[in-house]
């Protein structure tokens, strides 16, 4: 008995949960139609190259309203879901919230084609918020999010009161030192992806090895599409929105952003796209978020820095209270 104890100690340690988990993941349809959101979910209509799609969206209205609105832009792995306790503790100081998924992402549609590129995303996004009648926003990005909020705040200036970048991706130019991959190319690797993998991700890239369960419900959403008939379209969604990231950088505009702007960066995070096929000398100097973010924070005029030590891409997630402290002093100042 002593013994079984102290093996179950040990896998808990190390973060490690049984494999049975994966195999009792429920499939998802490609819209994600039995997936419960936090909040009531609205589509908004959209034609795109020719064809019809839907923008899924939440739109939280506080109880006790002071006027501002804020805009959160979901990750890469993510889709507006993971953004439930940042919403209630805005909506709780009066922020009326709208949380878009991207086309693409999510209970949006998964095109069978459509060239992405981040100003369709800001346009999408602005067209959004022209429906609902709403021409001022606090915009935040969380990693590639945080590429999409920069671009809206370049591209509408007028309507971006406030940027906040958590964590962002794009802070360097992978291009310039990561090995070039196809669309076809990442599509054979979404084709491959499991459950395991998934997590292995998120355990070395977002959590430095540090798993809790709070954080398994996000990578096993990610993984519900595998077994799904679906998932060979949600993989070309997938490979087509990394080359999106990959090759088109806002790094070079950090200048020209106008909005005052709050960089809130985990500390432990080395996220970076491509990492993995780069020279190992390389490697090394990728996602390096402490300078990444300091050297930011540098190059955007009126932006404000906030390192987060010893929390990785999610501080969100990770470290809720770090996170919504400064971002509620940020949008009241």
């Amino acid at each position: 008995m002593r013994k079984k104890l102290l093996v179950l100690a040990i896998i808990c340690l190390s973060g490690y949960y049984p494999q049975i988990q994966a195999q009792t993941i429920p499939a998802q349809d490609i819209m994600l139609t039995a997936y419960k959101y936090p909040y009531p979910v609205h589509f908004f209509k959209l034609l795109i190259q020719g064809e019809p799609l839907l923008m899924a969206f939440m739109d939280v209205q506080p109880a006790h309203p002071n006027g501002k609105t804020v805009v959160l832009l979901h990750g890469k792995n993510f889709c507006g879901a993971y953004w439930d306790s940042t919403a209630a503790g805005l909506s709780n100081n009066g922020y009326r919230v709208i949380i878009p998924d991207q086309v693409g992402f999510g209970k949006s549609s998964k095109p069978k084609h459509l060239q992405y590129s981040f100003q369709l995303l800001a346009q999408n996004t602005k067209a959004l918020l022209d429906s609902l009648q709403i021409e001022k926003v606090a915009v935040l990005g969380h990693s590639m999010g945080g590429m999409l909020a920069t671009r809206f705040a370049l591209m509408y200036p007028q309507v971006t009161e406030k940027l906040i970048l958590e964590n962002p991706i794009g802070l360097e130019d992978w291009k310039v030192k990561v090995p070039y991959q196809s669309v076809d190319q990442w599509y054979k690797s979404e084709l491959v992806q499991n459950y395991d993998k998934i997590k292995k991700y998120q355990l070395d890239s977002y959590y430095a090895g540090q798993w809790r369960p709070a954080y398994d419900k996000w990578a096993s959403l990610q993984a519900s599409w595998i077994h799904s008939p679906d998932y060979a379209q949600v993989a070309w969604n997938a490979a087509l929105t990394y080359d999106m990231i990959f090759t088109q950088p806002v790094y070079y505009e950090f200048e020209n952003i106008q909005a005052p702007t709050l960089l809130i960066i985990g500390q432990r995070d080395r996220t970076a796209l491509g990492k993995a096929s780069a020279p190992e000398e390389v490697r090394k100097t990728l996602g390096n978020y402490p300078e990444l973010g300091k050297n930011a924070a540098k190059r955007i005029p009126h932006a404000t820095l906030v390192p987060v030590e010893g929390v990785g891409h999610l501080p969100h997630i990770e470290a809720y209270t770090k996170f919504i402290t400064p971002l509620l002093d940020f949008l009241k100042s």
